[in-house]
C-alpha cells in the first residue's frame, strides 16, 4: 500500500470516525449517565490501548519521568475530563451536531490565548477569531420555545474553553516522548477523574442495566474501540507521515460530519440559524487552521492539534 493511499484512509478515519463520536456521545446518553459512561469509556480504551503499547514495545514502552506522567495528567484532565465530560452532560439536552459545532470552535479560543499571552497572530489570526466568535454567538443564542437550555449551552462553551486550555498547556508541560502513552495517561486519569465526579454526583444510583438500550452500549463500544483506539493510532500516525496543516483539517471537517449525521440518524432540525452559525464557525477555523504552504498552522505551536470526543 502506498503512503499517500494510506495517509487517505488515515485521514478518512479521523474524519469520519471522529465527527461521529458527538452521534456516539448522544445516542450513549440516551440510557446510561453521562459522567459515568465517558468514565467507562475513557478507562476500558486507556486498558485497550496500553495494552497495544505493551504488545508492540514492551513493558519499557508504558514507562515515563513522572513530570511527562504528571503532565499528561494535567492535560488528561483538561481536554478529556473537562472537556468531554461537560459535552455528555449538555448532550442529555442539546443536538449532537449543536455540540460538534461549540466544540469546533477551540481553535478560536486557543489564538485567543495566545493573543491575552501578548502573542502576534496576526490580521489572519485576528480575524478568524473575531468571524468565529460571533458564529458561536449565532449558534448559542435563543431561537424560540425549542432553544437549548442555557445551562446546556454554558456547559459546552466551559468545554470548549478547557478544551482550549489543555490544547496550550499539552505545548507546555512535560510529556512522554511516545503519543500513544501519553494518549493511555491521559485517559486513564480522565476516566478515573469522571467516576470520582459521577460517583459523587450520584450517577452510580441512576445506572440501571436493564434499562440500558443495545444501541447505547452499542455506541459505548464505538466511542471505547474505533473513537478512542482506532482512531487515535491513526492520528499518531498521521503526525508523523503527514503536514500538520493536513493533520489540521479534521478540525473543520469533523463538525460537518457530526452536523449530517446527527440530521440523518437522528433526525435532529437543520435550522437555518444553525446553517448559517456552522457556516461562520466553520470558515472561521479553517481560516486560522490553514495557512500558507511555507508557514505551519496558528494552532500547531499551541497543541492544538488534539483528540477531540
Amino acid at each position: 500500500m502506498s503512503h499517500r493511499t494510506r495517509t487517505a484512509i488515515a485521514l478518512a478515519t479521523i474524519y469520519v470516525v471522529w465527527g461521529s463520536t458527538y452521534l456516539g456521545i448522544r445516542v450513549l446518553v440516551e440510557t446510561v449517565p453521562p459522567l459515568l459512561g465517558i468514565a467507562g469509556r475513557f478507562l476500558a480504551a486507556a486498558v485497550l490501548l496500553g495494552t497495544l503499547v505493551a504488545f508492540r514495545r514492551g513493558r519499557g514502552g508504558l514507562s515515563a519521568r513522572p513530570a511527562e506522567l504528571a503532565g499528561a495528567a494535567l492535560v488528561g484532565t483538561l481536554l478529556l475530563a473537562v472537556g468531554i465530560g461537560l459535552v455528555a452532560i449538555a448532550e442529555e439536552r442539546v443536538d449532537s451536531g449543536l455540540a460538534a459545532l461549540v466544540l469546533a470552535s477551540v481553535p478560536l479560543w486557543v489564538v485567543a490565548l495566545l493573543v491575552a499571552e501578548g502573542r502576534r497572530v496576526g490580521r489572519r489570526g485576528a480575524l478568524g477569531v473575531a468571524i468565529g466568535l460571533v458564529g458561536v454567538a449565532i449558534l448559542v443564542s435563543p431561537s424560540g420555545a425549542e432553544a437549548p437550555p442555557a445551562w446546556a449551552v454554558l456547559l459546552l462553551l466551559v468545554a470548549a474553553a478547557g478544551t482550549a486550555v489543555g490544547s496550550v498547556a499539552s505545548s507546555r508541560v512535560p510529556q512522554p516522548p511516545d503519543p500513544l502513552l501519553g494518549a493511555v495517561v491521559q485517559m486513564g486519569v480522565a476516566g478515573a477523574v469522571l467516576l470520582a465526579a459521577a460517583v459523587l454526583h450520584g450517577e452510580a444510583g441512576r445506572l440501571d442495566p436493564a434499562v440500558v438500550s443495545g444501541r447505547s452500549l452499542l455506541a459505548f463500544l464505538y466511542l471505547v474501540v474505533l473513537g478512542s483506539v482506532v482512531a487515535y493510532s491513526a492520528f499518531v500516525w498521521l503526525l508523523t507521515h503527514a503536514p500538520v496543516a493536513t493533520v489540521s483539517t479534521y478540525a473543520y471537517v469533523n463538525p460537518v460530519v457530526a452536523v449530517l449525521l446527527g440530521w440523518v440518524v437522528l433526525d435532529e432540525r437543520l435550522t437555518a440559524r444553525v446553517l448559517v452559525g456552522a457556516l461562520v464557525v466553520v470558515g472561521a477555523v479553517a481560516t486560522i487552521v490553514r495557512r500558507p504552504a511555507t508557514a505551519r498552522p496558528l494552532t500547531a505551536d499551541a497543541g492544538a492539534v488534539r483528540s477531540p470526543p
